[in-house]
Formats: structure tokens, sequence, C-alpha cells
């Protein structure tokens, strides 16, 4: 089952996670021409973006993608592509490839039909690195979203959620294809994402508990408490 590493500050926490993630990816390009790393989206990534951007790897061979992304344009302060852009794609991973998950010319339907073929070519993930909301959520993979059943469930690696809680129209990594990641790191911070990730330990389903669908003896937790 997955493994809880409790830091003692987030400044620790974000330098572990860093170090953990530049040595999963480096292993990986010893045995692959290419490796993915999936990232999350929101404001509480951002500075240990700052820190992978500047380790040491061969980033022209790492794809970078988003385990999920509002579909608006980079212009709307909403979307997470334009936060990895400004917080990651900088320093030493300035020639990463980024993979987008959003087409003006495209609604998001047509934008998931369109690329199943190029994100079959980079799967499985081999790192994911996810967030956890306070409902359990993960990506996005909402409770309260009509379409969860399906994005946890279905065969194809990206998937449309509406969920209620939401403005807009979101566009998500699966549930399989997030469970098949070689490697998952779950990020959170404070009292309450651990009580939420506790919570999520003791429900039977990811159904009520979407961040179950990561569960397992691939999974790391970092957790560190709000400094003071």
């Amino acid at each position: 089952m997955n493994k809880l590493v409790k830091h003692d500050s987030i400044q620790q926490l974000l330098h572990g996670l860093s170090n953990s993630v530049a040595m999963d990816l480096r292993d990986s390009l010893k045995n692959k021409n290419f490796v993915s790393l999936s990232v999350p989206g929101g404001t509480t990534p951002a500075p240990f973006f700052d820190l992978l951007c500047k380790e040491s790897l061969d980033w022209s061979r790492i794809k970078i993608l988003l385990s999920d992304e509002r579909y608006v344009p980079e212009s709307n302060d909403r979307s997470n592509t334009i936060l990895v852009k400004r917080h990651l794609m900088q320093s030493n991973a300035a020639n990463a490839q980024l993979i987008s998950f959003y087409n003006p010319d495209q609604t998001e339907d047509e934008f998931v039909r369109q690329n199943v073929a190029n994100m079959n070519t980079i799967m499985p993930i081999d790192v994911s690195v996810l967030g956890m909301g306070l409902d359990m959520h993960t990506a996005s993979l909402f409770p309260d979203s009509a379409e969860l059943a399906d994005a946890l469930s279905t065969s194809e690696p990206l998937y449309v959620v509406r969920p209620a809680s939401q403005p807009e129209a979101r566009i998500t990594l699966s549930g399989r294809v997030l469970a098949q990641a070689a490697k998952t790191y779950i990020l959170i911070i404070g009292q309450e994402k651990l009580a939420a990730y506790n919570l999520a330990m003791s429900e039977s389903s990811a159904m009520l508990a979407p961040i179950r669908t990561v569960f397992g003896n691939q999974t790391k937790v970092f957790w560190a408490d709000i400094d003071n």
C-alpha cells in the first residue's frame, strides 16, 4: 500500500519531492529514449516546479503533461498550462516538451478524440505527481462529476468531465492511466489534507474517494504541515 512520508517543513518536502522525482526520471532515462512526467495544476505545486526545473536531467527527452486541465486558453487565469510554463518550463527544463490539453479551434470533446493516438504513444506514465482536494478528488476526477464512473473505468487516456462544483469543462487523465503510472507521488500540505487522506484510506470505493484509484505500492504520499 501507499507509503506516507511526513516532512518537518514544507521546504523539506519540496526538496525531497524534487530529488525523488528527478532520481526516478534519471533511472527511466537509462532504459528509454523518452520518458513522461505528469504534473498537477493549481498553485500548490509551483514551488516544487521551481526546484525541479533546476535538476540536472536530459530534459530534451522528457515529455511533460498535466494530470488535468481546465478547457480555457492560456490567457485565462485558471489555466494550469500557463503556470507550468512559468514555473517548470524554465532553467534546465526549458528544453522539455510540454503536451498541451487545449486547442482554441476545437471543443473539449473534439480535442480528446483527436489526441487519443498521440497520448497512447507516451503511456504508461513514468512519473506522476498528483495533488488531492479536501473532497478526495485528484486530477479532475471529482466525486460530484456525473462522468466519474466512466472516467475511472475507460480504457481511453483522456476524458472530458464537467463537475457540478466547477465552472468549466475539464480534460483529465483517466483513472486507469493514473493507476498505471510506474511511480506516483501525492503532494499534500496541512492537517485538513492529511485528514482527507486518512479518510480516503478508510473508504472502500474510488467513487467516494477518487484518489484511491492511484493507491498502491508504487505510490508515496509526501506531507508536511503548514509552516508557522
